[in-house]
């Protein structure tokens, strides 16, 4: 399997403005620039489509080891922080909250640091990871 996306970008790089695209078209010509990625501008960045995606994957994949040990989720919620600090991506923090019937804390914070390592979101970043974790 395959997916990709276009980024599109025109002028300088703090004056210049792009777009991106997915092969979805869930984003479709959404504009960044240099103020939504460094400042308060209107528009998505980099750092904030990585923060998406490390939490919809870490998500995913906890459902999955959940599901091998037994359980089934009724809800895993999940927020991802990434810090960027001159010019390198230096962490991604998952917090994460889930209900789950029938599992106790053990079982769910294996589950966890299971899906924290093996998602393939993790395994591409080159960052240190983080979490919490609370069983609702």
């Amino acid at each position: 399997m395959k997916r990709n996306a276009t980024a599109v970008w025109n002028g300088s790089g703090k004056e210049g403005n792009g777009h991106l695209t997915t092969q979805s078209t869930t984003l479709n010509k959404t504009q960044y620039s240099f103020n939504s990625r460094f400042a308060d501008g209107v528009g998505t960045n980099p750092e904030e489509l990585v923060a998406a995606a490390h939490a919809g994957c870490f998500s995913m994949k906890l459902s999955f080891v959940l599901g091998a040990a037994g359980f089934t989720p009724d809800v895993i919620e999940t927020k991802c922080d990434i810090t960027l600090e001159e010019g390198t991506i230096t962490n991604s923090h998952l917090t994460v909250a889930a209900k789950i019937p029938g599992i106790n804390q053990e079982q769910f914070e294996a589950a966890v640091a299971d899906a924290k390592t093996n998602c393939p979101i993790s395994k591409l970043l080159n960052t240190n990871i983080t979490h919490e974790a609370v069983l609702g």
